[in-house]
């Protein structure tokens, strides 16, 4: 494998991408800070010197999105169709996890983009938040998923550790678990599905959905953890008790869902 950054000389120069074909791209990235938890509260309640610190840090890495190719040198400059900034309060391990999803038609891909909009808003919040707590710590910020392009898709595997869930499992305010005494939807990960997403079998309460459907049934675990974002890859199928559906199949209590990939074989 080579770098694409690298001419026959070794040296930098910018990818031409002009006979590339244009396609959907999208990426997604991720990082978060770390605070003190008095700092938290105070982000949380709008308490800040510096006023609201959410909206500031999501335009900023909005901002940064659309300026990429002005910070890493050989980033082409890129219409962007849609940039996203989200954020979630984790009390538990005391910080604010970001999530960057960045979209486009066009002829390369917008990883840099997305990274750079989760870095300069995780960089943001701790402008806002110096005055009270100097100890803020950014990490982990990664790349969760790419769509789009010749190199084909990417979904970051889950960690090593990650159980395959066999029995109860709780996400966010969720439970999910198996055969609960509560109706629930029965879902099934399988074959190379379930080792990507560490996941074998989960019960997910019926009344938990907002909407009574298969897309209902992604929604809601998209929501709880960011895992289930690789089955909005479009060549992930799908069979409501055992028969082909879509995301349009209605659910009702006691269904089995079975999410797997593509079959194939003579």
């Amino acid at each position: 494998m080579s770098l694409t950054h690298l001419n026959t000389r070794g040296e930098a120069h910018m990818v031409d991408v002009a006979d590339k074909a244009e396609t959907r791209r999208e990426a997604r990235a991720s990082g978060y800070i770390t605070m003190q938890p008095a700092t938290l509260a105070l982000l949380s309640a709008g308490g800040l010197p510096k006023g609201d610190v959410l909206a500031t840090a999501r335009i900023a890495g909005i901002q940064a999105a659309k300026r990429t190719h002005e910070l890493i040198p050989l980033c082409h400059m890129l219409a962007l169709s849609k940039v996203s900034i989200d954020f979630e309060i984790n009390e538990t391990e005391s910080r604010v996890e970001a999530t960057a999803t960045c979209r486009l038609s066009g002829r390369t891909g917008v990883e840099m983009e997305a990274l750079t909009a989760v870095s300069v808003a995780c960089l943001t919040l701790y402008d806002m938040c110096k005055a009270v707590d100097k100890d803020m710590i950014i990490g982990e910020i990664k790349l969760e998923a790419k769509t789009g392009g010749k190199s084909g898709d990417y979904y970051r595997e889950p960690e090593r550790d990650s159980p395959i869930v066999t029995g109860e499992y709780r996400s966010g305010e969720v439970t999910v678990g198996l055969r609960q005494d509560t109706p629930c939807v029965h879902v099934k990960c399988l074959a190379e599905l379930r080792e990507r997403l560490g996941i074998n079998e989960l019960d997910v309460p019926f009344e938990s959905l907002k909407e009574q459907t298969v897309a209902g049934l992604k929604a809601i675990l998209r929501e709880r953890d960011e895992r289930f974002f690789q089955l909005d890859d479009s060549r992930v199928l799908c069979a409501v008790n055992q028969v082909m559906g879509s995301d349009g199949t209605p659910l009702t209590a006691d269904d089995e869902v079975a999410f797997f990939p593509p079959v194939t074989g003579g």
